[in-house]
This record gives C-alpha cells, structure tokens and sequence, in this order.
C-alpha cells in the first residue's frame, strides 16, 4: 500500500523465497501512501481484493499497513478474518514454524477479537489472556515470559520474536502453514489451500461468524452520548432478560487487571453477551483522524459445520439488527451506514 514494508518486500519474498517481481504491487513507500489509505481491510485494500475474488487469481494474496505492523491475508476468493488468523497461526505454528518447534508459551487477544483463539488455546491446553485493545498489555505478557502468539481484530497479529505486531511475520507465518500443508503434494496435484486451511479449522474448532462495523468521524457528543446510554443500560441489565431471540447471559463495561504489573484498566468496551455464546461489543476509537469512530462488534459461534459456509453478514443479520436497535446509534450519530464493514 505504498507504505514501509515495501522496502521489505522484494528482498523477502523476490531475492530470498523466489517469488516473480510481479507478485509485490505498491512496494515503493510514498510519503503520501499513493494518494491512498494505508488500511489493509476490504475497503481501503480493494485493488488486492479485486484481484483475489477475480478470475484466474493467485493461490495466495496479503497487505500491510502503513507503519508496517498490521496484516491481511486472503486466499483464492476467500477473506480471511484478523480473528480468524491468529487462531489459525496458533494451531499449526508447532508444527509448521521452526521458531514454534519447542513449544508455545501461551496465547492471548484483545477482548473485542472473536473467540476463535480461546478455542485452540483450550485444546492445546496452553494458558489464555483476554486483554483490553492496545498493544501494551500483550507485551508486558512477553515480558514476563507467559506468551507466544496474539493478536487483535484490527488486523493485528504478532508473536513474542519482536514486543510489536509484526505484518511481514503474519504474513511469513501464513505461508509457512501452507508450505506445510503442502509439503508432500507432487507436481500437479491439488494444493492445500488457504481456504481449505481455514475450513479444515473451522471443522475441528466450530465458525466464530465475526463482522465490525466501524462508523468514522461522528460527532463526538453523540457518540460519547450513545456510550454513556449504553454503560446506563448494562448497570440495571440482569442475566436470564430476553434480547429478541437471545438470552442474556452477563452485560458490562470491560475492565482488564494486568497480571504481570497490577495496573487496573476501565471503561474498555461495552459488552453483551448471551447465553449461545454470540457477543455484541460497543467501542470508541480514538485512532480516526476526526471526530470519533464508533465500532461494533458483532460475533457468534456455529459449532455445525454444514453452515460454515453461510456468509458472515447474512448469519449474523439478527445480531447486526439487535446491535443497532439496542445501541440507538442511528438516533445518537444521525449515520445511517457504516464507514466500514470487516
């Protein structure tokens, strides 16, 4: 995307792994990024996305960020998720990544990430984090020895080889595991692809269907006005209430205690969760350039694998509607859709 790790990317995956010149586009940082936003997400990277949901396109696409530590992988007409990633890199990396052949320390995401790594985390039976979004707390867990892999739904991923989310490592780190799914097919033979990767996974951990909804530069008052409506709600909320179809398993406003140094934090994302295990989560960012950008996170598990195949954002319309209606939003930001659908 014009950004930093172009400098990286033709003598990675050109001069060192023997990838054609022609693979890397956009690979000359421009202090502008192109005229372009330097997101790698389905909206801001949608000349790759052309691509790869084109005919005849690669096995294997993926972008990196302007600063260089945030990834997105896809495969042949297939997205992959942030969430879905890491917990994908988590269960194969023993296997699959030299760096991992020891072992894995532990596991960890930030609390709006789906819970697709908890699930490999509990049947590799390695220690697990949930943690508030910020990179800080994942690396006071490296500190203290205690995690390997993480990574968050904002397209960040990482490992304890470096305390930063690393995208040109993620991206390594995808094409080690399909290198290693593919490592005895013959000349000719059907690959393993990434897709195949990710269904195989799903078969084995259950789909956790996840979409964010990122609505950019409202204006602040009303957004701060919707997140005070919100804390109002879930402090007179009580497990067992009926939320349309769903059934209120717990609702709060997360808060975080650092295992390693003690430090207490608040206020980091209005949750609801239900009792089948689906998650509606309401955040404020203060990453966008204006105003403020309200995010919704929407998640629910599917543990039957004939509807893994269901697109996203038709399994989780009741939920999407129930976010909506719940929150106000329309009526707090006057938005009627979202900046960015992931």
């Amino acid at each position: 995307m014009h950004a930093v790790t172009g400098a990286y990317a033709k003598p990675i995956f050109v001069d060192k792994l023997g990838a054609g010149p022609g693979s890397i586009q956009n690979g000359v940082p421009l202090e502008d990024f192109g005229h372009g936003h330097p997101d790698p997400n389905l909206t801001y990277a949608k000349d790759l996305v052309d691509i790869m949901y084109g005919e005849n396109s690669p096995d294997f696409g993926a972008a990196s960020d302007g600063d260089g530590d945030r990834n997105m992988v896809l495969g042949r007409s297939f997205f992959v998720t942030p969430s879905d990633s890491v917990a994908v890199i988590a269960a194969n990396a023993q296997a699959a990544i030299p760096y991992f052949q020891s072992g894995i320390k532990g596991l960890a995401r930030s609390m709006p990430t789906s819970g697709a790594l908890d699930r490999v985390a509990e049947k590799l039976k390695l220690p697990f984090f949930e943690v508030p979004t910020g990179w800080k707390f994942f690396g006071n867990l490296m500190d203290s020895g205690t995690l390997s892999i993480c990574g968050e739904e904002s397209f960040g991923t990482g490992s304890d080889h470096v305390r930063e989310k690393d995208g040109i490592w993620a991206v390594l780190a995808w094409l080690s595991i399909v290198a290693y799914r593919n490592k005895d097919k013959k000349p000719g033979e059907k690959i393993v692809s990434v897709a195949d990767v990710v269904k195989e996974h799903w078969a084995t951990y259950g789909r956790n269907f996840f979409s964010r909804y990122d609505y950019e530069e409202c204006e602040s008052e009303g957004a701060n006005k919707m997140v005070e409506y919100l804390r109002e709600l879930v402090s007179k909320s009580k497990p067992g209430e009926k939320y349309g179809n769903y059934v209120l398993q717990y609702a709060d406003d997360f808060a975080y205690t650092d295992p390693v140094d003690g430090s207490v934090a608040l206020k980091q994302g209005v949750r609801f969760v239900f009792t089948d295990g689906s998650r509606i989560i309401f955040r404020l960012s203060g990453t966008g350039s204006a105003g403020a950008t309200v995010r919704i996170y929407i998640e629910q598990f599917e543990p039957d694998a004939s509807k893994h195949e269901v697109d996203a954002q038709v399994a989780l319309k009741p939920l999407i509607d129930l976010a909506l209606s719940v929150s106000k939003l329309k009526e707090f930001t006057g938005r009627e859709k979202p900046t960015v659908i992931t």
